[in-house]
């Protein structure tokens, strides 16, 4: 007679229920923070030099009147250093969140309309997809780090 045998060995499952329960009780709070710190770094070279949101797009110049009254030391959403000094990240439970505590922050993100002299949308905060990629690696990295190589 003829037949198939199948032969399962589940001699992994216990180690792999081990890495699970490591996995299941790690504490995050230093991935949020090491992510934080990716998105702070990009927000503020976007801020510094870039001059671009998130997407690539290119901020819009100021308008005439907006520029006669800036000086050399002043570039788009930086004149004395004040929103760029602000960015931080903020890590709650199991999230964290980059920004700024400024007034004006939500104005320069998404506009505004002041009486004699509308502000357009200047989008410094948010995920590029390099900042994607970027988390990503430190993230592959914590996992890593927690769980070890597969042996």
């Amino acid at each position: 007679m003829s037949g198939l045998a199948l032969r399962t060995d589940f001699s992994d499952l216990d180690r792999l229920q081990t890495r699970l329960d490591r996995l299941a009780k790690a504490d995050r709070s230093q991935l949020l923070e090491d992510l934080g710190a990716v998105l702070e770094s990009s927000t503020r070279a976007r801020i510094q030099s870039e001059k671009s949101g998130p997407d690539g797009e290119p901020w819009p110049d100021w308008s005439p009147a907006y520029a006669m009254t800036r000086h050399g030391g002043h570039s788009l959403l930086s004149a004395d250093g004040g929103l760029l000094d602000s960015i931080r990240p903020d890590v709650r439970g199991d999230e964290v969140e980059v920004g700024t505590n400024l007034v004006y922050g939500a104005v320069h993100q998404f506009g505004g309309a002041e009486v004699d002299m509308p502000i357009p949308a200047r989008p410094y905060l948010g995920v590029s997809a390099q900042d994607e990629s970027d988390m990503l690696a430190v993230a592959d990295e914590w996992l890593d780090e927690l769980l070890g190589e597969l042996k």
